[in-house]
């Protein structure tokens, strides 16, 4: 059985809360967690340090073992992630919902 943890960010992905961040998702991976979601509904802007936090974080998880996923992400997000050609290495769903369809049915 996989262990799913979801990591929900809040407000501006910035160098300060980037560094919470990576903590938070470097805990759940300590904690075992094999499949980490990153829910992004309640964020509303990501800069270029916040999307650092995102792909150390999937570092984080993928050298565990791990999948990361991320989900909500709103048009500033998403815009970054193709200007970046992040939306390549990220798995993005449209929400939780999609996630649990999508990734926990195939299980």
């Amino acid at each position: 059985m996989n262990s799913i943890k979801i990591v929900q960010p809040l407000g501006i992905l910035d160098g300060i809360r980037g560094n919470q961040f990576r903590r938070e998702v470097s805990d759940v991976v300590a904690a075992g967690a094999d499949i980490v979601l990153i829910d992004l509904q309640k964020v509303n802007f990501i800069d270029s340090s916040g999307l650092g936090a995102l792909v150390s974080a999937m570092k984080t998880v993928r050298s565990a073992g791990g999948k990361l996923f991320v989900c909500s992400v709103n048009n500033q997000v998403k815009m970054l992630f193709e200007l970046t050609k992040m939306d390549r290495v990220f798995e993005v769903f449209a929400d939780q919902d999609e996630f649990n369809q999508r990734v926990l049915a195939n299980k």
